[in-house]
């Protein structure tokens, strides 16, 4: 099922907020407003947001250009940035809303789990401004926050099956509520995103005129549409063991050794473009893809064995960056359709981190009277965090074996 395109969410937007002005007079009308920040990684976010779901503003500064330029996300580095931009990034998104501190119903802040530098300055700011302000504050699970914006964009009932990859996770749960979650599947080393961007950097793609401002994610996925992926074969990650896990860092060495077979054949130098480097991206590309699929087969049907998703209208949600790549939902939209699940993806501006996405997980929290906080209750930030219930162990006891599924892309 697809999201409405730009334009249709924007009308919505605008009808949302024109009908919030003709109702703020009444006595009838009691929506609330938060105030969500974001600084779990790289990207300062902020954002204001009624109880429908409408960004009523939103500020967002990202930190891409500065990583792409040292060759990865170095956190004191990160950490400045934020220190140097969240005032202004909270202040524009306050302005842009129309809305005063005092105005607001709550603040909601990433806390767990991200880089703990980054974490640190979005949870220091926030807690100052809560208690300048006397306003409840609402510490967030950024993983939370990524499995329910699919819920800010349009009606779904929990429970509901989520895969969630970006740069630094890879998980699958089942959502049951809005801090209720089954985790059935986890990365065992790296994540996804990290892959990606590592595989990139090794290729040597910011040479590339075209990848240069790109992550390297990104990159990989512009090359490998002129890539032919069969030229060059990787072993799926796991294929012998029954649960939903994910390991990436053995297919990164299976990419290495290729490039430096690759590089010897050529005759040149690491840190020369290959020739074949479209075919690499795109072997890569696919075999990520397809670990992905296949372990999202197994929670499936293991939920299906399980009876943790409803029998009429169940549904997947793949949200996080790396959900942004179009041949990763292409790949799941292959298992969903053969499992009779419906597939649901954010559009790619709410895949990235967002202040957004924290602000309405601080609208289903205040809904629920879920994690609301006095100002002055002192709260840490937590760099590891796992989300909800622990099963991974039922689901490998399991064993459940997967029948044949043939992931084939179109073009």
């Amino acid at each position: 099922m697809a999201f409405p395109t730009m334009i249709q969410s924007k009308v919505r937007i605008l009808l949302r907020l024109l009908w919030c002005k003709q109702t703020a007079g009444s006595k009838a009308f009691r929506s609330r407003l938060v105030l969500g920040i974001e600084t779990s990684c790289d990207e300062t976010g902020a954002a204001v947001m009624d109880e429908s779901g409408a960004i009523l503003g939103e500020s967002l500064h990202s930190q891409k250009e500065v990583h792409l330029r040292t060759g990865g996300i170095i956190p004191t580095v990160a950490q400045a940035l934020h220190r140097g931009n969240i005032e202004r990034v909270v202040q524009e998104a306050l302005d842009r809303s129309a809305v005063a501190p005092a105005q607001l119903a709550a603040v909601a802040a990433t806390v767990k789990p991200g880089l703990a530098l980054s974490l640190g300055v979005g949870l220091s700011f926030s807690q100052r401004f809560v208690r300048h302000h006397n306003k409840p504050f609402i510490p967030v699970h950024h993983m939370e926050a990524h499995a329910l914006t699919v819920r800010m964009l349009q009606p779904l009932h929990f429970p509901f099956l989520v895969l969630l990859v970006s740069g630094g996770h890879a998980l699958l749960a089942v959502a049951r509520g809005v801090d209720d979650f089954l985790l059935l599947g986890r990365t065992l080393d790296e994540a996804p995103g990290d892959t990606l961007d590592k595989v990139a950097r090794r290729l040597s793609l910011r040479k590339l005129p075209r990848c240069a401002a790109l992550s390297g994610g990104q990159a990989i996925e512009l090359l490998a549409q002129d890539g032919d992926r069969k030229r060059f074969r990787f072993r799926t990650p796991m294929g012998q063991t029954p649960d939903c896990c994910f390991s990436f860092a053995g297919l990164r060495n299976q990419v290495t050794l290729l490039i430096q077979k690759q590089e010897a054949e050529e005759g040149v130098e690491e840190g020369t473009v290959l020739s074949c480097v479209s075919d690499i991206a795109a072997a890569t590309q696919h075999t990520v893809a397809s670990h992905l699929a296949k372990r999202t087969h197994r929670a499936v049907l293991f939920c299906r064995t399980n009876r943790l998703l409803p029998s009429q209208n169940p549904t997947l949600v793949l949200s996080g960056g790396v959900a942004s790549n179009q041949y990763i939902r292409k790949a799941l939209a292959v298992v969903a359709e053969a499992t009779g699940l419906q597939l649901l993806c954010p559009p790619s501006r709410f895949c990235t981190d967002n202040g957004a996405m924290v602000a309405w997980n601080g609208v289903e929290r205040l809904r629920e009277g879920i994690g609301i906080l006095a100002p002055e209750v002192e709260v840490s930030y937590e760099p590891r965090a796992p989300l909800g219930v622990d099963i991974t162990a039922e689901v490998r006891a399991a064993a459940i074996r997967l029948p044949s599924i043939r992931i084939k892309i179109p073009d």
